[in-house]
C-alpha cells in the first residue's frame, strides 16, 4: 500500500469516526436535555436536568434495599442480570418517595450490568415508572370505558375543582398529583382511583371530596377487609342485590385476608436458578 493511499483511508476513518460521535453526542442531548411534553396520562420518553434530577446527582439504596436487590438478583441467573431492571426500578422509586430520578437509573443499571440506556427504555416504555417528582398522594384515575360510563368524568372534574389541578399537574403543596390512567382492572366497582399503592372504589362526587380532605389531613381511609375500598359501604364487589353467592362461611372463614399475600418469604435464600431443571427432575 502506498504511503498516499494509506493516509487517505486514515482520513477518511476519522471523519467517519467525527461524524459518528457527532450523532452519537446529539443523541445524548436530545435525551437528556430535551424538554418534556405530556400525553394525556404519561410523560414523553424525554429528560430535563433540574436542581435534583442530573447525571451528576447522587443516589444509592439503603443498607436494607442493598439487602433486597442482592435478593431480587439472586433469582436470575448471571447472565440474565437485566430481568431484574423492573423490581429494582420499582424499588429505587419507592425509596426515592414515589418517582425515578436519572441517577437512580443509572444505579440500576450499574447493578445489573447493562447500558444505562437499557433502564431508560424500561422507565420510559412503562407508565408504572415517574420520571418525574409526584405529589404524597399519586392519583391514579380510571378512564377505561367502564369507569368513563359510570361516571369517571365527574370524578376528574371534582379531583380537578377541589384540589385545584388538573390531569397531569402537580398541586403546588405537593400533596396531590393526578394522572389517568388506563383499565386498573375493577370494573366491577367503577368509577374508582389507585391512590398510591391503594384503591378507592364505587366512587361519588361527594365520597371523593371525602376522600380528598382525608387525605390533606393526613388519615387516609383504611382499606377495607379484601385490600380494597368501596367508598358506598359495600365489603367486596357485590352488587346492587347484595350477596348472592359463597353463602358457605365455614368453608372460608379460617381464612385470614392478611395472610393471603406472603411477604415472610421476601429475604428468604432463593434456589440457584442453574439447579432448577434439577429441582424439577429434568436432570
Amino acid at each position: 500500500m502506498s504511503v498516499s493511499r494509506f493516509f487517505q483511508g486514515t482520513s477518511r476513518f476519522l471523519k467517519d469516526a467525527r461524524m459518528t460521535a457527532t450523532s452519537m453526542n446529539a443523541v445524548k442531548l436530545n435525551y437528556h436535555s430535551a424538554a418534556i411534553r405530556q400525553s394525556n396520562f404519561h410523560p414523553i420518553g424525554m429528560h430535563k436536568d433540574t436542581e435534583d434530577n442530573k447525571e451528576t446527582t447522587y443516589f444509592d439504596f439503603t443498607e436494607e434495599n442493598h439487602k433486597r436487590v442482592q435478593m431480587v438478583l439472586g433469582r436470575y441467573p448471571k447472565n440474565y442480570k437485566q430481568a431484574g431492571i423492573i423490581p429494582l426500578l420499582d424499588l429505587a422509586q419507592r425509596q426515592c418517595g414515589g418517582w425515578i430520578p436519572l441517577a437512580a437509573m443509572d444505579k440500576v443499571a450499574n447493578c445489573c450490568e447493562v447500558h444505562p440506556s437499557k433502564v431508560y427504555e424500561v422507565a420510559t416504555f412503562y407508565t408504572m415508572f415517574n420520571r418525574t417528582k409526584v405529589g404524597t398522594y399519586f392519583i391514579q384515575l380510571c378512564g377505561t370505558t367502564p369507569c368513563m360510563i359510570c361516571g369517571s368524568e365527574q370524578i376528574k372534574k371534582t379531583i380537578e375543582d377541589h384540589v385545584g389541578i388538573k390531569e397531569g399537574e402537580t398541586s403546588a403543596d405537593g400533596m396531590f398529583t393526578l394522572r389517568e390512567v388506563e383499565c386498573l382492572g375493577s370494573c366491577a366497582n367503577a368509577p374508582m382511583v389507585q391512590l398510591n399503592d391503594d384503591y378507592y372504589e364505587c366512587l361519588t362526587k361527594e365520597s371523593t371530596i371525602a376522600l380528598l380532605d382525608a387525605c390533606k389531613a393526613g388519615n387516609p381511609p383504611a382499606m377495607g377487609k379484601w385490600g380494597s375500598l368501596p367508598m358506598n359501604g359495600q365489603v367486596s364487589c357485590e352488587g346492587p342485590l347484595g350477596k348472592t353467592s359463597l353463602f358457605d362461611m365455614e368453608a372460608i372463614s379460617g381464612v385470614d385476608p392478611a395472610k393471603t399475600f406472603r411477604t415472610d418469604m421476601d429475604m428468604a435464600p432463593k434456589m440457584d436458578p442453574a439447579e432448577v431443571k434439577g429441582y424439577m427432575g429434568y436432570v
